[in-house]
């Protein structure tokens, strides 16, 4: 037999006073959000991407507050600070309290303020890119996979070939003959190029995520939550609508910070080949592009580079971190 606990003493003192007075609180559910939230919150490499991604943000939308404040019209040419036999800044860089960044060669103009201003075209270009692509390629693979047979073959198809067309090629051909012209489809200047771009970047990089959609969806479609919907007379639409996509906001989201930095990188590369925003509005990659014949003045390809390899680092950062929040097998 074994021996009666004994509950005389120790047993009750090292209980908690809310027990023994009746007064413990009842333990509180956590939802979904606020799980991946305090996940995040430990992970502090996210958080300072996450930090770093509004600092930029609001860089860009307070562009001529900031310039107005401590830099300089991003189009005036200083001429008084540069050589007139080299062709340089006077004193090498042109960097001051005036002039942060310094100047730029040949013209004078201000860095950082082309910097500041060119953040905003840069991430007004890649969100706007990314917005396109989940929208398109979230439906189409939804599409794909809850309804299957010849749609998915249709549109399973259609992303193959969006897959090996030369997006890059034909963007530089596309770019060249249309800012040829001073306006197409009512648009001009600017704004023409800004919208070509992202056309062009959101439209043909929607199959990338058109396909992890799909794959998500064929493993939803069977789970029993769709089988109830459909017992209850669900149609189609809403089940995808109501059922499937609440269901998929966290890898879209995940996704779409991934490829924020990509479209970023995309854009740059096409301002860089000289068929991005037109000069003189300043774009990272146009600047980049005008520095290469300036290789002997470092500091002049040195920020724009260092511009784009904070803002992608930063958003995979925080993309890396919100998957690992919101994954559901994660501790």
């Amino acid at each position: 037999m074994t021996a009666p606990l004994d509950v005389s003493g120790s047993e009750l003192e090292a209980a908690p006073e809310a027990v023994l007075d009746g007064q413990a609180k009842a333990i509180q559910g956590r939802s979904l959000g606020q799980i991946a939230w305090m996940r995040l919150k430990r992970d502090k490499v996210a958080l300072t991407g996450a930090g770093v991604v509004i600092f930029l943000i609001l860089v860009a939308v307070f562009a001529p507050v900031i310039v107005g404040l401590i830099g300089h019209p991003p189009t005036d040419f200083n001429q008084d600070l540069i050589s007139s036999e080299t062709m340089a800044p006077k004193d090498g860089t042109g960097i001051g309290w005036d002039h942060l960044f310094g100047v730029e060669p040949v013209n004078g103009r201000d860095i950082f303020s082309r910097i500041v201003y060119g953040a905003r075209i840069s991430l007004l270009i890649a969100f706007l890119a990314t917005l396109l692509s989940v929208v398109i390629g979230t439906l189409l693979g939804v599409m794909a996979g809850y309804f299957g047979g010849w749609v998915d073959s249709v549109i399973s198809k259609t992303m193959d070939v969006f897959l090996a067309f030369p997006i890059l090629v034909f963007a530089m051909a596309l770019s060249g003959i249309v800012q040829q012209s001073d306006s197409a489809f009512g648009l001009t200047g600017d704004t023409l190029s800004v919208t070509l771009l992202i056309f062009i970047i959101g439209f043909f990089n929607w199959p990338y995520i058109g396909r992890i959609m799909r794959g998500q969806t064929l493993s939803l479609r069977e789970r029993e939550f769709v089988d109830a919907a459909r017992s209850l007379g669900a149609r189609g639409p809403y089940i995808i609508f109501r059922e499937m996509l609440p269901n998929l906001v966290a890898p879209i989201l995940v996704y779409s910070t991934l490829l924020i930095p990509t479209n970023i990188l995309f854009e740059a590369a096409l301002s860089f080949l000289g068929v991005g925003v037109r000069p003189p509005t300043p774009t990272w990659g146009g600047m980049l592009s005008e520095a290469v014949r300036f290789y002997t003045i470092p500091h002049f390809m040195f920020f724009p580079g260092m511009a784009i390899f904070i803002t992608v680092l930063a958003f995979n950062l925080f993309g890396d971190g919100l998957r690992d929040a919101l994954d559901p097998r994660a501790r």
